[in-house]
């Protein structure tokens, strides 16, 4: 089969397989779908795909024929152990193994930096490639095309996938791969740090018998102000915990920046009191079952530490 790398990408020629549909990814394949791509699915609950399917999406039996069918293939799941399956698999079945020669893999999963390489290695052993390439920007991004997209592996494939990714978002080559993992980990660290100076303002400002719409719009303008404040200030104030990104996510993410001591042996670990402590924090949303919230809904650990 002629796979298209380097050929150009078209929606005409070009094949795309999408893993993971859950809130994010659904949202960047409907993208694709929309602008004439053939996307093909797969999921482990099927009646995940029906919106997809109902834009033409194309529903796989597994990873592997998802990858046998697809001349890219995207991934989007949850957890770095959620990417090693699917993507190395098991008895021959993962995406690597299904990939036709010349093939791409691209995982947008926030995952880890030492997993990244070792799949971007698998894939060249087989006459392949695989992109690094996680996203930010939340469900907001992902609906919009406004996503921020980190990538890691070869710069040439990187710029090639770009036609794609120019539909999901803005992308910055950030260096061989797992070097979009590592940017995607130092950005968690930045919108935790975020997210609970956000909280911490609103319960004072509440506290204060502030009107706390009132302060938002006070500050934003200011030094305070930040993307973080836009997208979640209102949502935060009207207790709006819907997820765009699982708060159980955030203890992942800042934990592989905090926890970066186990790849390194060069000893240039950073010493990261502010992320340690977002990832305790994090942590409590979890322990108090709110795992599956937004992560905006940090503000509920900081009103439980004020007796609210």
């Amino acid at each position: 089969m002629d796979t298209p790398y380097p050929k150009p990408i078209s929606p005409t020629e070009t094949r795309i397989g999408w893993i993971g549909i859950g809130i994010m990814g659904a949202a960047m394949a409907s993208r694709l779908l929309s602008a004439g791509y053939t996307v093909t699915v797969y999921a482990r609950n099927p009646s995940k795909a029906s919106p997809l399917q109902a834009k033409g999406a194309h529903l796989a039996n597994s990873p592997y024929d998802v990858a046998k069918c697809s001349d890219i293939v995207f991934t989007m799941v949850g957890h770095p152990s959620d990417v090693r399956s699917i993507v190395l698999g098991s008895q021959g079945k993962g995406i690597i193994e299904g990939l036709n020669p010349g093939g791409v893999i691209v995982d947008a999963t926030s995952s880890h930096p030492a997993l990244a390489r070792e799949i971007f290695d698998a894939a060249r052993a087989k006459g392949c490639w695989a992109v690094d390439s996680p996203v930010s920007g939340g469900d907001i991004g992902a609906r919009d095309g406004k996503l921020a997209i980190l990538a890691g592996g070869d710069e040439g494939v990187v710029n090639w996938l770009s036609p794609l990714f120019g539909l999901l978002g803005k992308f910055t080559y950030m260096g061989p791969a797992g070097c979009g993992q590592h940017c995607k980990i130092a950005n968690q660290i930045v919108v935790g740090a975020n997210l609970l100076g956000l909280s911490e303002g609103l319960v004072f400002a509440e506290k204060a018998g502030l009107d706390m719409k009132k302060w938002i719009d006070a500050v934003r303008g200011g030094a305070a102000g930040s993307m973080v404040m836009d997208l979640f200030g209102e949502r935060m104030i009207g207790r709006d915990f819907r997820p765009g990104g699982f708060a159980e996510y955030m203890v992942k993410d800042m934990g592989m920046g905090v926890d970066v001591v186990e790849e390194r042996e060069d000893e240039k670990v950073p010493v990261l009191p502010g992320a340690a402590l977002g990832k305790h924090l994090f942590a409590g949303m979890v322990a108090n079952g709110d795992g599956h919230l937004g992560t905006q809904g940090l503000i509920t650990v900081i009103e439980r530490l004020n007796g609210k």
